[in-house]
């Protein structure tokens, strides 16, 4: 819904992220005019209980008025940190009533790392990213985007829980060329590309409501979630 025009957006409101889908907190803001900041800290099990604090002291001088949406990783990652974060995007935008994306830990991942050869005609659209990341139980997570400076990141195989074995066998038989991502625990840095994409299905009128956001676990404690 376009509650909010978007060229109202353009000095004063902001765009805020979190990324507490690892130990490492990250927090972003931008008016994507000139003025953004991010910073990242490794809170490991105090996150749950500084998170309010620290984002508290980040915002400042904007206050919660001059948010004109949220950005929230949702995982794959740690469940509690996950849950944390998406937990307070949702609250906050609930609060603020503004939108509140929730952008796939794997994807801003992709969309962070440098470009390779080769690159298509024009420049823009670099290879299929292909990224791993350990999960629990021996098995890992796994996804394929494509990128696009313009646009953003296209899913290309879906954020899903496997075996290597399994893993292995989709990228023998992925059909186009790929880069290899193994993705770190440590992603509190990646919180700019959370807020980068958000910012990009802003820009094309999405305001998805705060209700909408939902993590992604993939492996979740509770069966049938």
């Amino acid at each position: 819904m376009n509650s909010n025009p978007p060229d109202g957006t353009s000095v004063k409101k902001y765009g805020l992220a979190l990324h507490t889908a690892t130990p490492e907190l990250g927090l972003a803001i931008s008016n994507f005019a000139g003025d953004s900041r991010c910073q990242t800290w490794n809170l490991g099990r105090s996150l749950a209980t500084d998170l309010h604090q620290y984002l508290v002291e980040f915002i400042q001088p904007q206050t919660w008025a001059d948010l004109a949406f949220i950005a929230v990783a949702k995982g794959p990652g740690g469940f509690t940190g996950t849950r944390i974060g998406m937990v307070a995007a949702r609250t906050l935008a609930q609060q603020l009533d503004i939108p509140v994306f929730a952008v796939s830990t794997l994807a801003a991942v992709a969309w962070a790392a440098p470009p390779q050869p080769p690159l298509a005609k024009g420049g823009l659209l670099r290879e299929d990213m292909a990224l791993q990341m350990p999960a629990q139980r021996g098995q890992l997570f796994g996804a394929v985007y494509s990128i696009n400076s313009n646009s953003g990141v296209t899913e290309l195989f879906p954020d899903t829980v496997m075996t290597p074995e399994s893993w292995q066998e989709k990228l023998d038989s992925w059909g186009n060329s790929y880069q290899l991502i193994e993705v770190a625990s440590e992603l509190g840095c990646s919180v700019s590309s959370v807020l980068e994409l958000a910012y990009l299905e802003w820009k094309r009128g999405s305001r998805p409501d705060w209700s909408d956001a939902l993590p992604f676990y993939g492996q979740h404690p509770v069966k049938g979630h």
